[in-house]
């Protein structure tokens, strides 16, 4: 749910983002969502595999979700940057969480899964925060 939350919002931006970053920004924003498209996917499947039902409702991302919608529609590219790297390092906190899970229950695969998500966010986070840098 963190996932494809994540996944809206960066989308909404790729298309919403102005100013004088909006290249690069835009450029930046397809690569992240079209990671998480995968991403998303590799976890409903994970999900499955596991015996249980993936959620796939934006009924249930509201409601298991921990990265919070963007009240504004009209955020300024630094904003969007901002809001970004929240939901990243939310993501990697939730990833984190259930890591410990998994490392508990001896569930290789997604120990594996999410050894990789949280690179990826972790990584992603930093770019983020380097684009705050003055």
């Amino acid at each position: 749910a963190d996932s494809y939350s994540l996944y809206l919002k960066t989308h909404n931006y790729h298309w919403n983002v102005e100013g004088p970053m909006f290249s690069t920004l835009h450029t930046l924003f397809e690569e992240q969502y079209t990671n998480l498209a995968t991403a998303v996917d590799d976890i409903a499947e994970r999900i499955r595999i596991l015996g249980f039902r993936a959620p796939g409702s934006f009924k249930q991302y509201l409601e298991l979700s921990k990265v919070s919608d963007s009240e504004r529609n009209d955020l300024s590219a630094r904003e969007m940057i901002s809001e970004l790297l929240k939901a990243n390092e939310t993501v990697v906190a939730t990833a984190k969480n259930v890591l410990t899970r998994a490392q508990e229950a001896d569930d290789e695969g997604t120990v594996g899964l999410l050894g990789e998500r949280i690179n990826y966010h972790e990584k992603t986070a930093w770019m983020l925060r380097s684009l705050l840098a003055e």
